[in-house]
């Protein structure tokens, strides 16, 4: 695993247009997660100018909430975008330059190779999952007062949530990139299917056109999302009768993990019966 890990590293300390786009990532993650209070309450104050009764600002740092919030907003589909795209980019770019024939030459096997970019895929998930841990809890400390302090690791399951949502949906990003080859139009058809496709397919399969059913929630991409549904926002609780979210259902988890999976199962086997 280590040797894998350090072949992959190779690769990757030399790849700027790598570090750029993590880089740019991180850099707008951190920006929307900061200025997320800011935002919402704005959104409040716009929608009290034309109702009879002000809904109060929200609150969205404070523990042990604020693991929720901070995993919610982490992983919408428009910010998970950007380092899948660079996943793709990573996959693809073995394909386009040939790097995978020469590591295949060099006595790498077929299944060493997949196994490395799930390696780095995992590797990415458990960065990006300790540093929102990490954020999350500097900014609880700094907004929580003594009686959600002594509480602040009650919600701490949904860091194991976010964990699991950015690994799955990065593997999925693996999986196109696998299957297709070429970096365009990888990244084109997973936006298309991630912000397109999947959501219509969703509402369709929601009307009161079709018959009854309960598929929706188990397509892929929103499989992934409803690990961690809604931010613990009591406002969306009063006003639209939703139900928060209080842990990280194991059944939830467990859907996009079997997806990811399946998908993984799938290269192993094309990349087996394929000419490399």
């Amino acid at each position: 695993m280590i040797k894998l890990l350090r072949i992959e590293f190779k690769k990757i300390l030399t790849y700027k247009v790598f570090w750029i786009l993590f880089g740019l990532y991180f850099v707008f993650l951190a920006s929307g997660l900061l200025l997320a209070e800011f935002i919402l309450n704005s959104m409040v104050d716009d929608m009290n100018r034309h109702i009879p009764i002000p809904l109060p600002h929200i609150a969205i740092y404070y523990f042990p909430d604020i693991w929720q919030n901070m995993s919610f907003f982490a992983s919408i589909r428009y910010v998970l975008i950007l380092p899948a795209a660079v996943v793709i980019i990573l996959i693809t770019n073995e394909f386009t330059y040939r790097t995978i024939r020469q590591n295949i030459i060099n006595g790498m096997s077929k299944a060493e190779f997949i196994c490395s970019k799930l390696l780095i895929i995992l590797l990415i998930s458990i960065i990006m999952t300790l540093l929102l841990a990490i954020g999350s809890f500097i900014i609880g400390l700094s907004h929580s007062d003594e009686e959600s302090i002594r509480m602040m690791f009650r919600k701490f399951s949904f860091i194991y949530g976010f964990f699991v949502m950015i690994f799955t949906f990065l593997v999925y990003a693996f999986f196109f990139g696998f299957m297709l080859r070429n970096t365009g139009l990888a990244i084109a058809l997973f936006s298309l299917y991630t912000f397109i496709v999947e959501p219509i397919i969703y509402f369709f399969l929601r009307s009161p056109l079709v018959h009854e059913n309960k598929i929706y929630p188990y397509l892929p991409v929103n499989a992934v999302l409803r690990v961690v549904e809604y931010p613990a926002i009591s406002v969306f609780k009063k006003m639209m009768g939703i139900t928060l979210q209080d842990h990280v259902s194991f059944l939830a988890s467990l859907i996009p993990l079997g997806y990811a999976t399946i998908m993984t199962g799938i290269v192993f086997y094309v990349t087996w019966r394929k000419d490399l």
